[in-house]
């Protein structure tokens, strides 16, 4: 009962926090896909680079997340912004790289070669025939790679605390400092209820944009 006085009494507070936590991860992974799924199409491509690729993007998934916001610190440093939005948003984005690349990878490697030679006899290039003809079949598992994103990095997100970036993560942040339960509970309580809700729109919304011909 103390938790939920705590979050009504503070609702406003929260609020403010969410929309930073949404911000935050929206550019994290809204760049990564502008790199992401370019590069996917690219190591679709040209075949060699999908090992080097992928297993680079594999690499940075394995850093613990702490140590890679630890990383960013001095990195960032060079420029005076060691701590803060920036190297938050650039170690979630790195984080959001894999599973962007590799499903859409995946997506358009797996698709039936004869989708191509269709395209290729009427006369498609390359970018009408993956405009037109690969992207929208290979867009429900590029999407599942966003959601994957975006769901993961709403908790890897909350870590940023540690290095100034705010968000929901103050919550934990404060609430362990303090020793202070109830905004350790509402904190997390207010993760999970972001990822499970943005999953869910999320899903929606791949529901509408796959074409009703492969749903």
């Amino acid at each position: 009962m103390d938790t939920i006085h705590y979050m009504l009494d503070n609702a406003g507070y929260l609020a403010s926090l969410t929309f930073l936590h949404l911000w935050l991860v929206a550019l994290a992974v809204g760049l990564a896909i502008i790199i992401g799924v370019p590069l996917g199409v690219l190591i679709v491509r040209h075949k060699w680079l999908a090992t080097p690729v992928l297993g680079a993007a594999t690499l940075l998934l394995t850093i613990p997340s702490i140590a890679l916001f630890g990383l960013m610190i001095p990195l960032f440093s060079l420029i005076g912004h060691g701590i803060g939005v920036l190297p938050a948003v650039t170690a979630v984005f790195l984080y959001s790289l894999l599973p962007i690349v590799r499903n859409t990878h995946t997506a358009l490697d797996s698709l039936p070669p004869g989708l191509r030679e269709a395209g290729r006899g009427i006369g498609m290039t390359f970018w009408q025939r993956l405009r037109w003809v690969e992207i929208p079949m290979a867009l429900p598992v590029i999407f599942g790679g966003i959601r994957t994103a975006v769901v993961m990095n709403i908790g890897v997100m909350a870590i940023a605390a540690v290095i100034g970036a705010g968000g929901l993560g103050l919550l934990l942040l404060n609430g362990i400092s303090g020793s202070d339960i109830r905004m350790l509970i509402a904190g997390a309580l207010m993760i999970c209820l972001l990822a499970i809700v943005l999953d869910w729109l999320l899903h929606r919304l791949q529901v509408v944009l796959t074409p009703k011909g492969i749903r």
